[in-house]
């Protein structure tokens, strides 16, 4: 029963530190807050994750994963009828900034340089992530080139610049619609 405990309190901590970080940033939220945020004391903290970059590592690693699991279920799902559908539900799961991809998006900017291990962790989710759209693209276009899985991944980050900077997004869909046709 104990380790349920820890599980579920570590657990809650790493939830709770990427909502923070989604909200505020990396570098403008420190442990002391997520401590006060998550209720544990700080040895507890450092016994869980040993350093704030273990924390954000660790928040990576399951943001990351919660998304390959989708992406691999839209890619593999029979329920879309194209490659048009696919390639819309993997656009919408990204495309969100209080999705799971934004929290990748953010640490690519923000934490190279203080935690290169953790910054690694969203690089490789977007080398994996332009295989997986070059591989849904190549089923159904023979002549599917990686540099139209770049485009996808770019558009992707441009509509998350897009929600960032307006209240309306009406332009990322345009463009997703046009890449769209084209590949269609």
């Amino acid at each position: 029963m104990k380790n349920l405990e820890v599980s579920f309190r570590a657990t809650r901590a790493l939830y709770t530190a990427a909502d923070l970080f989604k909200q505020y940033g990396f570098n403008k939220v420190g442990v002391d807050r997520i401590v006060s945020e998550t209720k544990i004391s700080k040895a507890t903290f450092y016994n869980y994750f040993h350093s704030k970059e273990r924390l954000i590592e660790m928040c990576l690693l399951v943001q990351k994963e919660q998304l390959k699991e989708k992406v691999r279920a839209i890619s593999e799902a029979r329920q879309y009828p194209d490659l048009v559908h696919q390639l819309r539900q993997i656009y919408l799961l990204h495309a969100d900034l209080k999705g799971a991809y934004y929290l990748l998006f953010k640490a690519i900017f923000e934490i190279k340089q203080l935690y290169p291990n953790a910054y690694q962790t969203a690089i490789r989710y977007r080398r994996w992530l332009k295989n997986e759209i070059f591989w849904v693209l190549r089923e159904s276009k023979k002549r599917a080139t990686y540099e139209e899985s770049d485009i996808f991944v770019f558009m992707i980050d441009g509509a998350i610049f897009g929600l960032l900077g307006s209240s309306q997004n009406e332009e990322p869909d345009q463009l997703l619609d046009y890449f769209l046709k084209v590949n269609a």
